[in-house]
């Protein structure tokens, strides 16, 4: 029970790896908050939770995070249910279907910088109002670090990474730890098959600087290094960068 007594919000918590984090941050004892756009989806996660964790205390808010107000509500409604906020995990966002700067149109890169960037801004700006101590944990992706993805992606996500070491300093030695995940390939619903069939011929051209021969990482074991870093067992690290990918890009 590494999380027993602990608020966390999740953000996109209906599928992927925010499905796999909040079912085993309940599992670990927290109370979840799970936020996303699918209201539908949302109630199946808790369902499942529930299932597995009868104990288990949810909270569903639907909402848009690329929306500041909606954040701000995420929040509020959270500090109004249970007085304060513990965890943060920023998960929320969108592929790029790697698209190259060459075929990006500006309408594409500013979706993709304002799902997977300009969001984390907003509720994590609103989350560290009202944030005492606890830890914020931001996925990134091996796309930040390595550029291996398409240009906005690459860019939101390498982004995501200098906001969580300098949010890191801001608050280091004040009780609240930021550190970040870097997912490789992971199967989600974000690159099945059929996604992946409508991505640009730009992704096979960085698949060669990546050893795709070995297999893909899971959503539960990126759930796992989300819990490392929200629980206590990384207390004293932050402003930390973990790739998570098997040795893909080794």
């Amino acid at each position: 029970m590494k999380l027993q007594n602990k608020i966390a919000i999740v953000t996109g918590a209906s599928s992927g790896i925010g499905e796999e984090t909040a079912k085993l941050f309940a599992k670990e004892g927290a109370t979840v908050i799970l936020t996303a756009r699918r209201l539908a989806e949302l109630e199946r996660v808790a369902n499942e939770i529930k299932q597995t964790v009868p104990q288990a205390n949810l909270k569903i808010i639907q909402a848009d995070i690329t929306i500041e107000d909606d954040c701000k509500r995420i929040v509020e409604e959270t500090v109004n249910d249970f007085h304060h906020i513990d965890i943060l995990v920023n998960n929320a966002g969108i592929a790029d279907k790697h698209m190259p700067i060459t075929k990006c149109s500006t309408e594409w890169w500013n979706e993709v910088v304002l799902v997977d960037q300009t969001s984390v801004f907003y509720i994590t700006k609103a989350t560290l109002n009202h944030m005492k101590q606890g830890t914020i944990v931001n996925i990134s992706s091996i796309g930040g670090v390595f550029g291996s993805a398409g240009i906005s992606y690459s860019a939101a996500k390498s982004a995501m990474l200098g906001m969580t070491k300098n949010i890191a300093m801001q608050f280091a030695g004040k009780g609240i730890r930021c550190n970040a995940i870097c997912p490789g390939p992971t199967p989600t619903p974000l690159n099945t098959p059929e996604k992946l069939a409508t991505f640009d011929e730009f992704a096979q051209q960085c698949a060669k600087h990546m050893n795709m021969g070995i297999p893909h990482t899971p959503a539960i074991q990126q759930a796992q290094a989300i819990l490392f870093f929200a629980s206590d067992d990384s207390d004293g690290i932050t402003g930390q960068v973990l790739v998570v990918d098997n040795g893909i890009t080794l």
